[in-house]
């Protein structure tokens, strides 16, 4: 029973480490995928405020994935909707999880994956142009559905200041 304990205190001690490393989102949300397969169907819609409309942000696909996973990659339908819009646009991208010798990208425990991928375009930081709520919805677009052994899937946005802000160098 003391090791089963010790093995937890320091599993809440790796993770605590991990997510101390990473700066605080400006909004991220996780769903659990049902049956732990992503099906076509299921397209989780994530919404966010924003005010701040002459800062920079970075937007970060999140998925959990087990290491049976049967792809190195993953290709996705994004859709945006920005304030006032009744309709989404909608591009196809595609996520890299694991390098070309089959080694999963990300950081792992046991046997689940978990990576933060940008999807911003060319990876570069976003800005909003309208104040406002927006709404991105993902879907899957594999050859098979539905996608096996996807755990979570998520969306995280981080504010990281203002392009005047970026360009300066350091003294």
């Amino acid at each position: 029973m003391r090791s089963f304990r010790s093995l937890i205190f320091s599993a809440v001690i790796i993770l605590a480490g991990f997510s101390g490393c990473l700066p605080s989102p400006y909004y991220q949300k996780d769903v659990v995928v049902p049956q732990y397969a992503w099906g076509y169907s299921f397209q989780p819609s994530f919404r966010f405020e924003i005010a701040d409309t002459t800062a920079l942000y970075n937007l970060y696909f999140i998925i959990r994935h087990t290491e049976a996973y049967p792809f190195s990659n993953i290709w996705m339908w994004v859709y945006t909707k920005q304030p006032g819009d009744t309709s989404y646009m909608r591009s196809r991208i595609e996520i890299p999880l694991a390098e070309p010798s089959g080694k999963w990208l990300g950081r792992g425990m046991g046997e689940i994956w978990e990576q933060r991928m940008p999807i911003t375009r060319n990876d570069n930081p976003m800005q909003f142009n309208r104040p406002g709520v927006y709404e991105i919805k993902l879907e899957q677009n594999m050859r098979i559905n539905p996608l096996p052994e996807v755990l979570q899937i998520g969306l995280r946005v981080e504010k990281l200041g203002h392009r005047h802000q970026q360009n300066r160098q350091p003294s």
